[in-house]
């Protein structure tokens, strides 16, 4: 197959980019240095908050570079330009939205969280808070009045708890707030609640024009929900391997080996470089 146009690459990280450890295989990092190198914008595009994402950018080591310079936070509501350490683009969910999921979660004995760059706030800890504290590697802080605290706005909430509780919450905020908020689980156990219109795919469109690229340049990879609309977007969406089967349903391409195997770094040996 003929080697593909592209000029921006947008990686999902959990059970895309990274590994089951958390980590990016060597053989993928070189993969992504090299496009680094012949101009092609890399971009992070995560659920993560800013500061959660930055240990990736590290690892890749090319942030100092105009195509290093970007990533992509809170599932598409966040993009930091990393060289003039701003901001350029940001949607906050409703403050009656927030405050009125939070109220629904606890009619079923769950506890949300909001988000900033660096911390996630909480009305108390759980072991699901816990949990998506070290998976972040932010700071976690309880907030004394939560309810009043998450009235200013923020880029998302998460609730987090029994798999099987939060397919009934999921119903119930979907019923409430119809198209007024994007709901969905990222992974079983998290439910996410963000801003209408606001996805990866919309955020990479807007990046895309941004920089005077075009969508039409575009490759994004991916593996579950949080990726539906950067998968769609893009004019080259990938799912891994090891996604789910109705990413790889919509997906332009799959790829040939896992998250756990270099499958970014092998699908771009193979397609791109």
């Amino acid at each position: 197959m003929a080697k593909l146009d592209v000029k921006l690459i947008a990686l999902d990280l959990d059970d895309t980019l990274l590994n089951s450890n958390r980590e990016i295989e060597d053989e993928t990092v070189f993969a992504l240095r090299e496009c680094a190198e012949k101009g092609i914008y890399i971009v992070l595009c995560s659920g993560r908050a800013e500061d959660a994402i930055l240990p990736f950018v590290r690892r890749l080591e090319i942030a100092g570079k105009e195509a290093g310079r970007y990533l992509i936070a809170i599932n598409g509501c966040s993009i930091f330009d990393l060289h003039t350490r701003q901001q350029i683009f940001c949607k906050k969910v409703d403050a009656d939205i927030l405050v009125r999921a939070n109220q629904i979660g606890e009619e079923f004995g769950l506890r949300s969280e909001v988000y900033t760059a660096d911390t996630i706030y909480y009305a108390e800890e759980t072991k699901y808070t816990k949990l998506d504290v070290d998976l972040c590697g932010l700071k976690g802080e309880v907030v004394e009045n939560y309810p009043e605290f998450i009235k200013q706005g923020f880029t998302k909430m998460l609730i987090p708890g029994d798999p099987k509780l939060l397919q009934k919450v999921q119903t119930v905020l979907k019923k409430e707030f119809g198209d007024r908020a994007v709901i969905f689980t990222s992974k079983p156990y998290f439910l996410e609640i963000l801003p209408p219109d606001c996805g990866k795919g919309e955020a990479i469109t807007w990046l895309a024009e941004h920089i005077g690229i075009g969508v039409d340049s575009t490759m994004g990879f991916g593996d579950s929900m949080n990726d539906e609309s950067m998968i769609r977007l893009c004019k080259y969406g990938v799912c891994m391997q090891n996604g789910l089967d109705y990413i790889k349903s919509i997906a332009d391409f799959v790829t040939v080996k896992t998250n756990d195997y270099n499958g970014v770094g092998h699908f771009i040996r193979e397609n791109v470089l």
